[in-house]
């Protein structure tokens, strides 16, 4: 079929909206007519080649839509189902087996080499082979094939426009706090990194009652929200002297950080500030071979931990349908990080990702 689809063809440069050819499902593919998808950070890291996704691709990696066609081995879905798209894995390595799908053995090949597991492609142009798959989707495009390890299905009666970056950034942060660091009420936690992933993880310590909720970031405006979605305390690193300002407030440091940035300064800071016993999450992607360095005296001696957190160590089946609920009940309005874009304004939406003028874009595909 003939799809509209958004190609990275050179690194660094604008993605190009074009008519691309897409291969009927194969029997364990599902065909999804993409309604909204997220635009995420990975997104513009791949496209300026800093991961070794093959070009011209089609990205995009958190995609809602309503099931189309489903091939012959699928069991999972069926036409007409609203579902999410989330991260892709294989189903049968030790980390899969234990439910622990973001720690996939082949995470990396399932998601980033934008192929099929034999290699192919089922998208091109003109007899041009167009790289695709990736996240086991590739949603900017009208159209997307995933597989029944991604997909997600959801109410019918929830607002799929909204629910796509709930398949990574959002679910990163928020699944950061309460699947892999486990903040326990009362306890104290701060993000280094105010984007929609460190504003995601923000309002999932509040929901499960975090006392103490601290944003650390280089923009006053993203401050200023952290403070409207219940950070008690913001420092803008420009100004303050962060670990000192954060020892401060309880006189011996967090009990949890949680570092958005991939910065290795930024990292040492985090884990400075931690109380004893505090235990520091890092997710932010940063360039292969970056190293860390830590201050070895404070961090044995104190027992703390520090802790590589992908997609928020979920299970999106389970987790995604746990975060609409939390939505519905008032208790995560990710919603107001949110703003809307035409598909065709995609390389807008992007650059005000960037730029920050917007925290979580999404673009919306079809009706």
């Amino acid at each position: 079929m003939q799809i509209k689809a958004a190609v990275a063809r050179d690194r660094g440069c604008a993605l190009s909206l074009e008519s691309l050819e897409l291969e009927a499902p194969r029997d364990t593919e599902i065909l999804v007519r993409v309604v909204a998808t997220g635009v995420c950070h990975t997104d513009m890291v791949v496209r300026d080649g800093l991961l070794p996704t093959p070009m011209p691709v089609v990205l995009g990696h958190e995609g809602a839509g309503v099931v189309e066609r489903v091939g012959a081995a699928v069991t999972k879905v069926a036409p007409g189902d609203h579902v999410v798209m989330s991260f892709n894995s294989c189903g049968h390595c030790p980390s899969c087996e234990e439910h622990e799908p973001a720690y996939c053995h082949e995470f990396f090949p399932r998601n980033f080499f934008a192929t099929r597991e034999d290699g192919s492609s089922a998208l091109s142009q003109h007899g041009e082979c167009v790289h695709g798959n990736f996240f086991g989707q590739s949603s900017f495009a009208t159209y997307a094939l995933c597989h029944q390890r991604n997909v997600v299905k959801v109410s019918k009666d929830a607002d799929l426009k909204l629910l796509g970056p709930l398949a990574c950034g959002i679910q990163t942060g928020a699944g950061a706090v309460i699947n892999a660091l486990k903040v326990k009420p009362g306890k104290r936690f701060v993000v280094f990194g105010a984007g929609s992933v460190g504003l995601s993880a923000l309002m999932a310590a509040k929901a499960i009652g975090a006392s103490v909720i601290a944003a650390v970031d280089t923009q006053d405006s993203r401050l200023e929200f952290a403070r409207s979605i219940g950070a008690t305390h913001t420092f803008n690193p420009q100004r303050d002297d962060v670990v000192k300002a954060l020892t401060e407030i309880s006189g011996y440091g967090f009990d949890y950080a949680l570092d958005t940035t991939g910065i290795a300064a930024v990292i040492r800071n985090a884990v400075l500030s931690l109380a004893p016993r505090g235990a520091c999450g890092i997710l932010g992607a940063s360039a292969m071979g970056t190293e860390l360095s830590l201050d070895e005296v404070h961090f044995m001696s104190g027992g703390r931990r520090l802790i590589g957190i992908v997609e928020g160590s979920a299970d999106p089946e389970k987790f995604i349908p746990q975060l609409i609920q939390m939505h519905l009940a008032g208790q995560f309005p990710f919603e107001r990080m949110v703003r809307f874009y035409p598909f065709e304004q995609i390389n807008e939406a992007i650059h005000d990702s960037e730029t920050g003028r917007t925290i979580k874009p999404i673009l919306l595909i079809s009706a």
